[in-house]
């Protein structure tokens, strides 16, 4: 038995049917995997998505507006960009280096020199002779001098330690 409605009614009820089907689109259990280019395998919260086709990793999370997949950051690409920088940093370098290099071939080594050497005593018949200053006769006054009162300075102790043992008496 057909169902008359109005079509007010008919279109309320053809919204109803559109909003239910759009919340079952809503209510996957898991991310498409279109015609099984997409292998999925469950990870935490959500899923891994391999891309069959290119090899590309995806975690896929599930929020209030469906399912989104991120791309996991490949380490192989970081890898590889950062071998190529390096390579072409090592290349630019050493194009440098070759263009300080000296042109022209040097078929003798050159000379070592050691300019912080000291140059040896010469030796005549085989003697050394080797020079040492003498104190002037001012400096040897002067050593004599401090010898002096240093020895008078002695004397006067003893003397003084010998009259305290006697009492006072010398």
């Amino acid at each position: 038995m057909p169902i008359a409605m109005s079509p007010s009614k008919l279109s309320i009820a053809i919204a109803a049917i559109l909003i239910a089907s759009g919340g079952a689109a809503i209510a996957q259990t898991a991310p498409d995997t279109e015609n099984g280019r997409y292998a999925l395998s469950p990870a935490g919260d959500g899923f891994l998505r391999l891309d069959t086709r290119t090899g590309t990793v995806s975690t896929c999370t599930k929020n209030s507006a469906g399912w989104a997949c991120y791309m996991v950051p490949d380490e192989r690409a970081a890898l590889d960009t950062e071998i190529g920088r390096l390579q072409a940093d090592n290349d630019k370098l050493k194009g440098e280096l070759a263009a300080r290099a000296p042109s022209g071939k040097i078929d003798e080594a050159l000379p070592k020199s050691d300019q912080l050497k000291k140059a040896e005593p010469k030796a005549a018949e085989g003697e050394r002779k080797i020079e040492i200053p003498l104190p002037s006769d001012q400096d040897v006054d002067r050593v004599m001098s401090f010898l002096e009162k240093a020895w008078r300075r002695l004397i006067d102790m003893a003397n003084r330690v010998q009259s305290d043992v006697n009492g006072g008496k010398i």
